[in-house]
């Protein structure tokens, strides 16, 4: 009988300055991914727009990390993102369900994504029992770079005269037009 990867649980907050209204502008901007957090979206291809309320919304996604390897997964809106968040359904190299939850603290906008997940992609999957410290710590990495680009693109988005660094990009350089 096959053994089945681990399944990972990932909590992670960010704290960011902006309004809920800007934060959802910026996440249901899938397309806007790999501009905006290219430390790990290399490329996103929509498959499907979903209905009205954006459940069914599809995307393919081609990732990276912190690690030299790179992931394909398909993201799924299953839930109607309003101002207290929304959920997603992963298939492919990864496979589990997420959600983001969205707070209003004064200024800023605490955000919250709970992530169960488990590697399905052959190699990874048979390495997950070895190699869970630095699976965990490449989720860790992705998401710091995650909060500090967001944080950079609601700047960008409120002053598009601003000069705003660029965000981070991804550890292996060969991996932005690598397809494999």
């Amino acid at each position: 009988m096959a053994r089945r990867p681990p399944s990972y649980r990932f909590h992670t907050v960010w704290r960011v300055p902006g309004t809920i209204a800007e934060v959802r502008a910026v996440l249901s901007d899938s397309a806007s991914l790999p501009r905006w957090w290219p430390a790990v979206y290399l490329d996103v291809v929509p498959v499907a727009d979903g209905g009205p309320d954006g459940v069914g919304r599809t995307v393919e996604l081609f990732t990276t990390g912190w690690l030299p390897y790179t992931l394909r997964w398909t993201l799924r809106i299953t839930e109607t993102m309003t101002d207290s968040g929304f959920a997603l359904a992963a298939v492919g190299d990864l496979v589990g369900s997420g959600r983001w939850t969205f707070a209003q603290e004064g200024p800023e906008v605490v955000i919250t994504y709970d992530w169960q997940v488990r590697a399905a992609k052959p190699l990874l999957a048979r390495l997950s029992w070895l190699l869970r410290p630095a699976f965990e710590a490449n989720h860790r990495w992705a998401m710091a770079r995650g909060e500090e680009s967001l944080a950079l693109e609601l700047r960008r988005r409120r002053d598009p005269t601003a000069t705003v660094p660029p965000p981070p990009g991804p550890t292996f350089r060969r991996l932005n037009s690598s397809r494999s």
